[in-house]
C-alpha cells in the first residue's frame, strides 16, 4: 500500500478548520477517492482520575491538554498500513469516552486541530501543513455559539475562558505556528480559491 497524504488543517478554535476540512472531504469522497479525518480533540487526555471540578478548571488550549504521543502512534500506524483505535472524548465530562472506534488507513489523511503545527515533533509527519488565518473576534463569536449550542456551555463561562487561556494560548502557541505552515488560508473555509489549490495538489498525489 502506498504511504498515505498526510493534511494537517490548524489555526485558532472558531477559525473555519472543520469546515475547511469538510469541504476538502467532501470533495473527494464524492469522486470516490478514500480520507480519512482525525480530529485533534479526539485526543484530549483522559481525566477519569480528576474530580468535575478540577476538570473544569483545567488548561484546554494549552498543548500539554492533549496526548499527542498517542496521535504520532496512530499517525504512524496509519503510514504503515495498520488500523487505530481512535479514541472519542466528552466535552461534557471533560475526559475520554470508554469505546474506540477502528478506523482503517486511506490514502488521504486530513488532521484538524489548534495545536498540530505548534509541536515540532508532529511536523514530520505531514505531507502538506494549512493554517486557517481568521481574526479574533469572528472566532470568539463562532466559539461562543458553538459552545452554547453543542457542549451546554453559558455565555459567562465561554467568555471568561476565552479571557483566561483562549486568547493568550493563542498568542503563545497557534500564532506563532502559522509561520510553519506551507499554505495560510485567510476568509476560513470558504476560502474557495485555496479548496481548490489544495484539492489540485491531493490529486496530483493520488495519482
Amino acid at each position: 500500500m502506498q504511504s498515505p497524504l498526510i493534511i494537517a488543517i490548524s489555526g485558532a478554535s472558531g477559525s473555519g478548520k472543520s469546515l475547511f476540512t469538510e469541504n476538502l472531504f467532501n470533495a473527494f469522497s464524492a469522486q470516490g477517492s478514500p480520507v480519512q479525518i482525525l480530529r485533534e480533540d479526539h485526543y484530549y487526555r483522559a481525566q477519569d482520575h480528576l474530580p468535575m471540578e478540577a476538570r473544569e478548571k483545567n488548561n484546554y488550549d494549552h498543548p500539554n491538554a492533549f496526548e499527542h504521543e498517542l496521535l504520532k502512534a496512530h499517525l504512524q500506524s496509519l503510514r504503515e498500513g495498520h488500523n487505530i483505535d481512535y479514541p472519542h472524548y466528552c466535552f461534557k465530562t471533560h475526559t475520554r469516552l470508554p469505546d474506540t472506534e477502528c478506523l482503517e488507513p486511506a490514502p488521504v489523511i486530513i488532521l484538524e486541530g489548534i495545536m498540530l503545527l505548534a509541536r515540532p515533533e508532529l511536523l514530520p509527519l505531514y505531507d502538506v501543513k494549512i493554517f486557517i488565518d481568521t481574526p479574533l473576534d469572528i472566532c470568539l463569536m463562532r466559539r461562543m455559539m458553538r459552545d452554547v449550542k453543542q457542549r451546554g456551555r453559558t455565555l459567562e463561562s465561554v467568555a471568561k475562558q476565552y479571557e483566561s487561556t483562549v486568547k493568550p494560548m493563542y498568542h503563545q502557541f497557534i500564532e506563532p505556528s502559522r509561520f510553519t505552515a506551507d499554505v495560510v488560508v485567510t476568509q476560513g473555509g470558504k476560502n474557495q480559491i485555496a479548496l481548490d489549490v489544495i484539492k489540485s495538489h491531493i490529486q496530483q498525489a493520488l495519482q
